[in-house]
């Protein structure tokens, strides 16, 4: 299991993690998510090695993590840091060898992950000469490489189209199932939301929210009711009332323990119901509760952006 406990880490003035702590274990995808600044890749940094934290501690099965263990760890980072010029297969062979794979298991790693990402076409073709999508793909494929322990993945759906996010997702899936440990940021929650069991939310630093994701939803103070009627409809429900333009589906906020029955019943009474759900709030919702809706605004100058926290 991967823990973080108490990690501190500092530039100057700026407190970019001030003790944030959390758990990922073996056949689990926890989602990391927070507004641009809030510390998530510094974070994936130093689970990484690649920054001196100033304090707490990051442990893997209970253990300190040195640079042996760490081979054993896959990593994708927000920035793109791979050899432009380099074929995609050529690249592949390499970071396999670096990971430790020698022989037929060098050529067989790359050739599967190649096959497995739908980049086997690509093969000989230089990094640059990729699109956007293309080059994620071979990202997430370095990553992988040598069948990790632990995947710590910053933005791995940044740039991929919808057939290649659902890919992706698959891919993620399977590596939990076969024992694997992912830690993923994103800020497409609704994907998030799908692939993964729990998140841990973070702002300027600091843990505001972690837990599984249902459970957090569960614990929300608010709950929704939407109808959508067949015709545009006049509807006065008690509560706060969103209506579409067209006048035919409505969004009633409630509060958590609300019987939602009469209310839908009386949806039926006004028009033709054609649909009505009663949940409580998404992913995305509870993010927005948790961080506030001005965490979107710039951050100040003086505040990591997302390729440094």
């Amino acid at each position: 299991m991967l823990r973080v406990e108490g990690v501190t880490k500092r530039y100057g003035s700026l407190v970019a993690l001030d003790g944030v702590g959390f758990t990922v274990k073996p056949g689990q995808i926890v989602g990391f998510l927070g507004p641009n600044g809030a510390g998530k890749t510094t974070a994936m940094r130093a689970i990484m090695g690649l920054i001196t934290i100033d304090g707490g501690e990051v442990t893997w099965r209970d253990g300190p993590v040195g640079a042996v263990l760490r081979r054993r760890f896959g990593y994708m980072p927000a920035e793109r840091g791979m050899y432009q010029r380099m074929r995609v297969r050529d690249h592949l062979v390499y970071y396999a060898k670096l990971s430790g794979r020698r022989g037929a298991a060098v050529d067989r790693a790359a050739d599967e992950w190649l096959e497995r990402l739908g980049l086997t076409e690509r093969g000989g073709d230089t990094v640059q000469s990729l699109s956007s999508g293309n080059q994620q793909r071979v990202q997430v494929a370095l990553a992988l490489l040598n069948d990790p322990d632990l995947l710590v993945l910053d933005e791995p759906f940044a740039g991929l189209d919808p057939i290649a996010v659902e890919m992706l997702g698959e891919v993620l899936r399977e590596q939990v199932a076969r024992g694997a440990a992912l830690l993923l940021s994103s800020h497409q929650l609704d994907l998030v939301a799908e692939v993964c069991s729990a998140v841990v939310i973070v702002d300027r630093g600091r843990v505001l929210l972690r837990g599984d994701v249902a459970q957090l939803r569960a614990s929300s103070t608010t709950r929704y009711v939407e109808v959508e009627f067949t015709t545009p409809t006049t509807w006065r429900p008690t509560g706060e009332v969103t209506v579409s333009d067209d006048g035919r589906r409505y969004r009633v906020t409630l509060a958590a323990g609300t019987d939602a029955t009469r209310l839908i019943a009386e949806a039926h009474v006004r028009g033709d119901v054609v649909a009505y759900s009663f949940a409580p709030p998404d992913l995305s919702e509870v993010f927005l509760a948790a961080v506030g809706r001005d965490a979107f605004d710039d951050p100040p100058p003086d505040e990591p952006t997302e390729a440094d926290g």
